[in-house]
């Protein structure tokens, strides 16, 4: 994927995740992201479309993620809670994405943003995730 796009969604986990914390709008939150990256960097329409979608979603979101989690969404770390619901926002929404490109990615975001091991959590989730979602692409339909 292009270095763009994976900009594009290091933004919107981030913004995801404050918007989870503070409850801050939408609009707010995408006026402020774009006010302070270097939006040359940034896939705009990319990351407008997972900030606004992912919330928009929520409920379904949530209700594909549940299954896999060993614990109720919210007792999630937060910054996990993003990439997973970001993740699944991209699994279900996005099919033009192969599922491999979104684990990975959301892998290395929270290697980045989540806690020491968090990264295997967010593998292990969307891995199961996207054989439900993507059956034939997985090889699991």
């Amino acid at each position: 994927m292009s270095r763009k796009r994976s900009q594009a969604r290091s933004c919107a986990v981030q913004a995801i995740y404050q918007w989870q914390i503070t409850g801050q709008s939408l609009a707010d939150i995408y006026d402020q992201f774009l006010s302070e990256v270097e939006v040359r960097k940034l896939e705009i329409p990319y990351f407008k479309d997972l900030l606004f979608g992912v919330p928009k979603d929520l409920k379904a979101l949530n209700g594909h993620l549940q299954p896999w989690l060993d614990r109720s969404i919210e007792s999630v770390d937060p910054v996990e809670r993003a990439v997973l619901r970001l993740g699944a926002y991209e699994l279900l929404r996005h099919p033009e994405v192969p599922y491999r490109v979104v684990i990975n990615e959301a892998v290395e975001l929270a290697k980045t943003f989540g806690a020491e091991q968090g990264h295997r959590y967010v593998n292990g989730v969307l891995d199961k995730l996207a054989k439900d979602l993507r059956k034939a692409e997985t090889g699991t339909g």
